[in-house]
């Protein structure tokens, strides 16, 4: 990944936060999201900070019966990170599928959390989908 990451004085725990900080787009915000999937592994969604995931829509897409929101314990568990601060790489247990949201790709530059509720970096929509090996799909409103 070619971007630096930045170190926020302030929290980036809401997509708001961030791009306040960063004075950007909230749709430039690439939040990730966890879900957990019916067999109860983690499904990551890296979203456009402009809307909410559709779970409907996604679990419809997916073929699976629903999505269950994943407790902070869980996401802790699974990908190392804090909420708040749950990067799109480098987590500790792959997730079993990553979904990009496809509106990401409406901006030259977005920015994801680095790891820590005070730090960001920059990527694109294609680095995103090339690093994290995640499907482009449209999953919110």
């Amino acid at each position: 990944m070619s971007g630096e990451i930045k170190v926020l004085s302030d929290s980036a725990r809401t997509a708001q936060d961030a791009a306040t900080a960063l004075g950007i787009q909230v749709g430039q915000i690439a939040s990730s999201i966890v879900f957990k999937l019916p067999s109860g592994n983690p499904l990551l969604i890296v979203t456009s900070g402009r809307h909410r995931v559709n779970t409907d829509l996604v679990s419809r897409d997916l073929g699976v019966e629903g999505l269950g929101r994943a407790d902070a314990d869980y996401v802790k568990n699974v990908s190392g990170y804090s909420v708040g601060g749950v990067a799109p790489v480098g987590w500790l247990n792959a997730p079993e599928i990553i979904l990009i949201d496809r509106a990401l790709g409406e901006y030259e530059e977005v920015w994801a959390a680095a790891g820590h509720p005070h730090t960001v970096f920059p990527t694109s929509f294609d680095e995103l989908l090339r690093v994290t090996g995640g499907t482009d799909a449209v999953v919110g409103d």
